[in-house]
């Protein structure tokens, strides 16, 4: 069979469709998913999350005609899962009643998803296959509010057969799962195109006239067919009751593979385009849909104020977008393929490939938004029907790391909001940031230890794979001040010896009392890039900053050595509590509301804890090239310490009093064990559960430390969970679906690889940990392969400053002309 020359990683079917919902749509913009029968879920394009939520009809059907006159009618889908059989009133799936194909199998390799229909009592073969761009380094470019679904058809027989595909879909608008305002929908055809493209689009626009302009829930959505031959519409369903309004499309589209125009009164008319084609014997014919969507109205986080969107600054309407992305598919489907090619042809193993790609797909989901000024933000995740913990929380978005090597646009977007508006006058950066940001930035008033700290080192390796001077210049002086911030008096590290003794509120959703692990390390690293960017700008004329560097320094190396002396207990790191004396003692802005009530006799302890992320800083410093935080020996006992008292394979006896998000025989790491016992009465709320993005970031840290087969372990037991079947394996929640910390998963391409590059000498190293000569590489503004067998570099997007590169056991090699980009071969030697 003929298909689209895409590249697959994994196969689903069976079982293993159940859970699938492959998110489509662009980065800021929604996305609808594709269920792994077939079918549109999910459908979260209303400036919000609506896991479960779908319109009244939404499907694609597919008519063929023999010459003999023989005609079968089916929905585009496969198979229902047998646990959508039953129900009060029958099934209770969408679409319960139609035909469908028998056989359904689901390949993918994000942001690819074709799914394989077959029926031996259908006389084509029909693949499905949709995507929406994704290019590194081009953020409009992977930014369309458009669902790519082409139906691409073969007939195996020996004669011509008259082939027909539809959509249907209910106008909708003024609902978003979650809310109903009233409606007053229409429906109107809309051709577009065939001017200098020659790329024609035949369709429909569903508005409304009911819902206000100002509410979250109005806009418009679009569907319509590319270069259709024969293509027919209505903009609505006859009026019947009885469900037979379906009916009447049935028979209408059944009769002759045509649609005839419909009047309806609803307030949410159904409206439906269809294309009719001949396919030859033997030949195959591609029905490629559109469906874009335009919903201005985004609100501020939790609050009634309308910050917007900025894909809607770009179009009027829903149809426009996809007039104007019609002419562009082919070359952004060639550049995605390009990019995803790339990517598998690295010599990583699947597991990797399939958690850092698949991870991606966030991205493009309702956990992050771009607001018209083409700023980046992000919820923690999603829950099903609004955004899970606002504020691009930074202690969160620490662990992630595809944006900085994938989208450096995006990544320094987080930067400037974080010390150009987040950060006061004192150094306190709110780590939850307001919005507007012009009124509320700083709203939050609480400052997060490993947040802030965290932010520090971001800023250090983006200043690094960019090369951006002047950007490290604009936001140094309120990097400063949240540096400085550690050491006010009542802070958490008031006597500036390099140690973290104050008040640290975290990740863990409350404020640990006393040195520990966590935040030590984040320290360390924090102390260290200080440093370097402190010499870097202290030789640009601010001769001050070489004393805060030697500050920095010194701080570093008292905190290092005793946090290997007095934390390590010969197997790991534990946390040495220190209550303060009385709550007055704790800086302003260091406490939380969910932390112990009464700080001098803190409940919600780390303790003796061994913790998944402990040395999380260390792991960070690695793959920023900070060097050792710790004793190497240490560091790597502390992490096979880890593997064997928090490992588990089979969670039949495991008790969890919070969120389960391993279950039965699975294998996994959980965040915390006290193999030593002394486990506080009430330790840390999160100790007793497993959460992905702190295994994805343990498994950099295994990696890094040259404990390669633990880490790859790490990896596979998570998307051994992640099957389609158990759960969907575009979606590692943690509080939220699509949860921004399972992007940590981009760090062990890092790790594997030995990638580094240096934005600011041009300078490009390898030192691969894994078998094979072959490996992807990205900076955050460029992207391709290298060979090192072949002796070649190609950029395969963007360009870079690129003077040498530097491989293992080898001199390192110049580059003429010390710039690469877009289609540069680079020979190596």
């Amino acid at each position: 069979m003929t298909t689209t020359d895409w590249p697959l990683l994994r196969t689903y079917s069976g079982r293993r469709l159940r859970r699938i919902a492959l998110p489509l749509g662009g980065i800021g913009t929604g996305t609808v998913s594709l269920g792994g029968r077939g079918n549109l879920r999910d459908w979260e394009i209303v400036n919000r999350p609506a896991k479960g939520f779908h319109p009244g009809t939404a499907f694609f059907a597919i008519r063929t005609e023999s010459p003999d006159g023989t005609v079968t009618t089916r929905a585009a889908e496969g198979p229902l899962d047998l646990s959508e059989y039953e129900g009060a009133h029958g099934s209770a799936a969408q679409s319960h009643g139609l035909p469908r194909f028998r056989e359904a199998t689901f390949g993918t390799a994000y942001p690819f998803g074709r799914l394989q229909l077959r029926d031996d009592d259908v006389p084509v073969e029909v693949d499905l296959e949709a995507f929406n761009p994704f290019v590194p380094t081009d953020v409009e470019a992977s930014s369309w509010p458009v669902a790519v679904l082409r139906f691409v058809v073969t007939n195996p027989g020996d004669q011509p057969l008259t082939v027909s595909l539809a959509a249907s879909l209910q106008n909708f608008i003024g609902r978003d799962g979650s809310t109903d305002v009233a409606a007053d929908n229409y429906n109107t055809t809309a051709t577009g195109g065939s001017g200098p493209s020659g790329v024609r689009v035949d369709g429909v626009l569903l508005r409304s006239r009911g819902v206000d302009p100002a509410a979250e829930q109005y806009g418009s959505i679009a569907f319509g067919v590319v270069d259709g031959q024969d293509v027919s519409r209505r903009t609505g369903w006859a009026d019947r009751t009885w469900g037979d309004s379906l009916l009447d499309f049935w028979d209408d589209f059944s009769a002759d593979g045509r649609l005839d125009e419909r009047t309806s009164e609803s307030a949410t008319p159904i409206a439906s385009v269809a294309d009719r084609r001949t396919v030859e014997a033997g030949a195959t014919e591609r029905f490629t849909f559109l469906l874009g969507w335009h919903f201005p109205n985004r609100r501020a986080w939790e609050k009634p104020d309308i910050v917007g969107n900025h894909y809607t600054t770009l179009v009027d309407d829903a149809w426009t977008a996809i007039c104007r992305f019609a002419p562009q598919l082919g070359g952004l489907e060639r550049r995605t393929v390009a990019f995803v090619e790339d990517f598998l042809a690295g010599d990583l193993p699947d597991q990797v490939k399939e958690a850092a790609l698949f991870n991606l797909s966030t991205l493009r989901t309702q956990t992050v938004f771009r607001t018209p000024d083409g700023r980046f933000f992000g919820w923690e995740g999603c829950s099903d029907h609004e955004g899970s913990c606002f504020g691009s929380c930074t202690h969160v978005w620490n662990y992630e790391q595809a944006t900085p090597f994938l989208f450096g646009e995006i990544a320094r977007s987080l930067r400037e909001v974080e010390f150009g508006h987040a950060t006061n006058d004192q150094g306190l950066m709110s780590f939850r940031v307001g919005l507007p940001l012009a009124t509320s930035a700083q709203d939050w008033q609480v400052a997060a230890a490993d947040g802030q700290l965290g932010s520090l080192v971001k800023l250090y390796r983006d200043w690094r794979l960019s090369g951006d001077d002047e950007m490290l210049r604009s936001l140094w002086p309120a990097a400063r001040r949240a540096l400085e911030f550690c050491w006010i008096p009542g802070g958490w590290d008031a006597d500036r010896d390099g140690v973290m003794e104050g008040c640290q509120h975290n990740t863990m959703d409350v404020e640990y009392y006393g040195p520990n692990p966590q935040m030590q390390s984040w320290y360390l690293a924090a102390l260290r890039a200080c440093e370097e960017m402190a010499r870097s700008l202290g030789s640009a004329d601010l001769a001050d900053l070489a004393d805060l560097a030697d500050e920095c320094r010194r701080m570093f190396e008292y905190g290092s050595a005793w946090m290997d002396e007095h934390l390590f207990n010969g197997e790991y790191y534990r946390h040495e509590i220190r209550p303060p004396a009385s709550a007055d003692e704790v800086a302003p802005g260091l406490r939380e509301r969910m932390g112990a009530a009464d700080p001098t006799n803190p409940v919600l302890q780390l303790g003796d804890g061994c913790l998944v992320d402990q040395l999380v800083g260390q792991h960070l410093a690695r793959l920023t090239q900070l060097g050792s935080l710790h004793d190497t020996d240490r560091v790597v006992t502390t992490l096979r310490s880890i593997l064997k008292h928090n490992g588990r394979s089979g969670f039949f006896g495991h008790f969890n009093h919070m969120r389960s998000y391993v279950l039965g025989d699975e294998s996994a790491v959980l965040m915390c064990s006290y193999p030593r016992g002394n486990r506080p009465e009430r330790p840390f709320p999160y100790f007793s559960e497993v959460m992905t993005g702190f295994e994805h970031i343990l498994a950099v840290g295994l990696i890094s430390e040259g404990l390669v087969d633990e880490g790859l372990k790490v990896i596979a037991d998570i998307r051994a969970r992640y099957d389609g079947e158990r759960r969907n394996p575009f979606d590692e929640a943690e509080c939220g679906h699509h949860y921004a910390r399972a992007m940590a998963s981009w760090g062990a391409v890092i790790a594997l690889t030995g990638f580094d590059y240096d934005g600011r000498t041009g300078v490009m190293r390898f030192a691969p940990q894994v078998a094979g000569s072959r490996h992807f590489w990205s900076t955050g503004d460029a992207f391709g392969t290298v060979d090192l067998a072949e002796g070649t570099l190609h950029v395969r997007e963007g360009s870079l400053r690129l003077t040498s590169i530097e491989l293992p056991d080898r001199a390192p090699i110049d580059v003429p002309g010390g710039l690469g980009t877009a289609g540069d071969v680079v020979k190596l030697g």
